[in-house]
This record gives structure tokens, sequence and C-alpha cells, in this order.
């Protein structure tokens, strides 16, 4: 078989965007949970890298892809979304961008049209049908089919935790089958890991068995997420072998945390894929990114689903 060229995609996660001047006002809107959230915010969001950086870095690895896994804004706030909306368009237009929301971004309920709703156009494929639910979406970047599920639900003070329910679940295993008889590479874009990661129960994704069960019959090639903050790995069973599951740290993170972003190299190794990892950080001296660590997966061809399998619990762990 003909390798392909590399495929280039970028990964970056909880950018926690500065909260735009005057979107504060009136006060009001700090109550209950967005209050906490932004003493939460003062306490921690500490700018380590200008946003300047990421995106020259961003330009300069000229990307094929740009995928987002949530928690680009902090408190929800209508002002956020709309300054968001700018960054996304910054990154790159719709059909070079794919954003999925995370918990920040559902701190409380906002109008769909005030919300989330306003990056409809970085979540979205022409091909999709006027009125069809939003999630999951599927957008083909050949040889990519990238998959996207919201796990972002307003939950009480005191949780993270995120739902996709049964909609979606009900709906992935069809996007999933499509894109494996058409021979691409499934990325699935969600911000919650499907495991119990730092932070405990508390943070995790409710319905991650369920999401487990899908991949363990219909297969993917590659998990992205978000959310704890940091460079995380792991592996579900699938119906051709393990499939990776990656988490990208914060990508502008300050107040000691590693910021970074994910460069990941895919292309056809044989009948199946070689996926070749590269964190992209800030040098601590002059705040320019440069290598970090680096990784090779490499990935079995996508059989059809056949039955029923129950998964394993899976594994998970901190980047080096």
């Amino acid at each position: 078989m003909v390798r392909l060229m590399p495929f280039a995609l970028a990964h970056l996660s909880d950018l926690h965007l500065p909260i735009p001047a005057g979107a504060l006002r009136p006060w009001r809107q700090l109550a209950g949970k967005r209050l906490l959230a932004y003493l939460a915010w003062r306490r921690k969001r500490r700018w380590a890298v200008p946003a300047e950086a990421l995106l020259t870095d961003l330009a300069a690895a000229a990307a094929d892809h740009v995928v987002v896994t949530g928690d680009l804004t902090n408190l929800a706030l209508p002002a956020e979304f709309a300054a968001s909306r700018d960054w996304l368009a910054a990154l790159g237009p719709p059909d070079q961008v794919t954003v999925v929301p995370g918990n920040h971004d559902a701190t409380v309920a906002v109008p769909w049209e005030r919300g989330a709703g306003v990056w409809q156009a970085w979540m979205t494929d022409a091909a999709g049908e006027p009125g069809a639910p939003l999630f999951p979406f599927l957008r083909r970047r050949s040889p990519l089919a990238v998959i996207g599920l919201s796990s972002a639900v307003p939950t009480p003070p005191g949780s993270a935790r995120g739902w996709l329910g049964a909609a979606q679940l009900t709906r992935l295993p069809a996007l999933l089958d499509a894109a494996a008889r058409e021979g691409l590479f499934r990325v699935l874009l969600v911000h919650h890991p499907p495991f119990v990661g730092p932070g405990g129960r508390r943070k995790a994704l409710s319905d991650r068995e369920g999401l487990r069960a899908v991949l363990a019959r219909h297969g993917a090639e590659l998990v992205l997420h978000g959310h704890h903050h940091r460079t995380l790995s792991g592996e579900l069973p699938g119906p051709s072998g393990p499939i990776p599951v990656l988490g990208a740290p914060q990508a502008l993170a300050g107040g000691g945390a590693q910021p970074g972003w994910s460069l990941l190299r895919i292309a056809r190794d044989g009948p199946g894929w070689r996926v070749e990892v590269t964190e992209r950080v800030p040098d601590p001296v002059s705040g320019a990114f440069r290598d970090g660590q680096h990784r090779t997966l490499r990935l079995a061809a996508a059989r059809p689903a056949q039955g029923v399998v129950r998964p394993a619990a899976g594994q998970l762990s901190s980047g080096a």
C-alpha cells in the first residue's frame, strides 16, 4: 500500500481565554456557580504564555487542521463567547478548525445563540442536514474523520462532571461505522476523558461506560480530550486493538502549570496507521515554544463492528 503524506493535526485545549473588559457588568451575573468560577479564575488563571505566542507557534507549524477540546471560556459569559469566536477565527477558517465545548463553557445554562452556538460554523459540516442534532458531528478532512461530542452540561457548584446522554451515544455508532467503511482515520473529540482522571468522580464523565461500550464495539483510531490541564495518555479496548486516548494540557497555563499543545502527524503504515505525537511547550527562558515529549503510535487497520463487546475499565496515566 502506498504511504500517504502525513496529515498534521494540532490539538489544544482549555484555553480559558482572558475575560473581555466590561464582560462582568452587570455584576449580578456573578451569582452561584459563576461566582465560584470567577474566584477560581482570580486565584489560578495567571498568564504564563501570551496568546500571541501560541498563535505564532501554531502558524509556524502549518498544521492541516486544528482541534480544540473545550473550555475556551471561564464563566460562560456571552461576551466571552463572542471574544472566543474571534479567537477561533484567528486560528483559522471553519473548514480548518474544529471545536467542542467544555464544562466551563456550560458553567451555567446560556441560550445557544449567545453561548456555544456562536461557534457552530466550527462544529458542523457543510454536508450536515438542516435541523439535525448538532452532536455528535462528523467532519471529513481526508484522511481524517473528525467526530465531535459534547460533554458540556451545567452542573451544581462543586461539580465539574460531564454528560453525553443517550441521544449522542445512540447516534455515534453510525458515524464511526460510516467513517470506517470509507477507510478514514477516526479522531473522536470530547472534553471529558472516558476515564476517571485527576479530581476523581467529581470531574468525571458520568456516562463514560456507555462511551467505552460504543468504542469497544465500533472502534476509533484516536480519542482526544482536555479537562484536566495536563498531558495524559491511556488506552481503551477496541475491535482492532487498543484505542489511544490522549489528553492535552491547558494551552495557556500559568501559576506554575505546564502549558502546551500537541502536534500529531498521521500517516498510513502498511494496512494500519502511524501517529507521531510531539508536545510543544514554551521554553522557560525565552518563552518561545519548542519540542517536548515525542512518541510514536502504531495502530492496526479498522475492522467492522461485530457483536457486543464488554470493555475493560481502561487505563490512564500522566505524560512525562
